[in-house]
């Protein structure tokens, strides 16, 4: 554990069942744990690569002073407790929860690096990272949130279905 909290952008992503309430229950989980500091709108977002439901998305700003390995660990455990099967990555799911960044950290280890290695390729990740924290910069690329989703491919994609609380 780390002494200080760290500021964590978690991806939340369904494209299985009741989508909304998939990610509202993963919101929970995750709120149980974790400090949750602020959530995203949903977008409904259009697959990428693999031809399969559209999905629901979202960004959450949390903290933790887990560090990254334990953290993982944990939202693994909440994707399996939501009905997530392990190993099926690129397969429909009920639930994806994503480390996107881990305070401004690079990390390369087995199963885990972060940020995200596909973050700042995708619109269903960046604009609702954009609409929370406009100013967060990727800690390789030194661009903000907000320059990566005005530059990212598919933000037609990417369409507003519930708006945040404020």
């Amino acid at each position: 554990m780390s002494a200080e909290p760290v500021t964590v952008y978690l991806g939340l992503g369904s494209n299985l069942g009741e989508r909304e309430e998939n990610l509202n229950k993963a919101l929970g989980l995750v709120s149980h744990r974790l400090r949750l500091v602020k959530t995203s709108s949903m977008y409904d977002t259009a697959p990428v690569d693999i031809p399969q439901p559209r999905f629901l998305n979202m960004v959450c700003e949390v903290t933790t002073t887990l560090a990254p390995a334990a953290l993982l660990t944990l939202l693994q455990g909440f994707e399996q407790m939501l009905g997530r099967v392990p190993g099926t990555s690129g397969l429909p799911r009920y639930i994806d929860i994503d480390i996107l960044f881990y305070g401004d950290i690079t990390l390369k280890a087995p199963g885990l690096t972060i940020p995200h290695p596909r973050a700042a390729e995708r619109a269903f990740v960046l604009v609702p990272l954009a609409e929370i924290a406009p100013d967060l910069v990727h800690p390789v690329l030194h661009k903000t949130a907000t320059q990566l989703a005005k530059a990212v491919a598919g933000t037609q994609d990417v369409v507003k279905v519930t708006q945040r609380e404020a």
